[in-house]
């Protein structure tokens, strides 16, 4: 029982904070990168068809 009283001398809500601050900071990057790979999700697929077309354009006149 000795053990237990001398380990119970710590106080959790330091600990508590800092975990809840971490997971705030990671919900949030996750969304910041979940919209970034939304938003150019549109823009890369169009670029990448735009790119085909020229090249089949390309090929077609060889």
């Amino acid at each position: 029982m000795m053990i237990l009283n001398s380990i119970a001398l710590y106080s959790w809500t330091n600990g508590v904070i800092m975990i809840v601050i971490f997971a705030l900071v990671c919900i949030t990057l996750v969304g910041i990168l979940i919209n970034f790979m939304m938003s150019g999700k549109k823009e890369a697929s169009e670029e990448h068809s735009d790119l085909t077309d020229s090249l089949n354009k390309n090929n077609e006149e060889k």
